[in-house]
């Protein structure tokens, strides 16, 4: 055979490989960044939910304090501007993903999912918290009112 012919085949073989292993990485990479984008989404979303959950519970319960006069006067304002606050942080944060996500860096976006982590897990004890509160609170009132009926 003729040595150039082989020389040929082999440079082609070596050209092939290198493209298939430059269109693996660039495949790997593009399915990284539609993961983290996809988990930016998904944290947005529940983060939102957890935001909306809290208000809902701060506002259940200032509702019920508000009816019973000898349970402590309550900060509801500045419960409402901190819920108010996250959720205009979050709002950045879409407008963020919508406007920089698609041109950031891998790391940008691995930063902002563990952001977003991060917020996430400062807020589970607080709505932990809450949710006891309001447990408490509902006891607290079925209690007093069955002393107002038995009275």
């Amino acid at each position: 055979m003729n040595p150039y012919l082989m020389l040929g085949v082999a440079a082609l073989v070596v050209l092939a490989a290198a493209l298939i292993g430059v269109a693996l990485a660039y495949r790997r990479r593009t399915a990284r960044r539609a993961g983290s984008l996809h988990r930016l989404l998904e944290l947005a979303d529940r983060l939102e939910a957890d935001l909306r959950t809290c208000r809902t519970g701060l506002q259940q319960a200032h509702a019920v304090m508000s009816l019973n006069p000898d349970l402590p006067a309550s900060s509801e304002q500045e419960a409402r501007h901190a819920v108010d606050a996250g959720l205009r942080s979050l709002l950045q944060q879409r407008i963020w993903i919508r406007d920089q996500a698609p041109r950031a860096s891998q790391q940008q976006l691995d930063e902002a999912v563990a952001a977003m982590n991060a917020t996430r897990d400062r807020l589970r004890p607080l709505l932990a918290a809450l949710d006891r509160a309001q447990h408490d609170l509902d006891s607290a009132m079925r209690e007093h009112l069955r002393r107002e009926h038995d009275a």
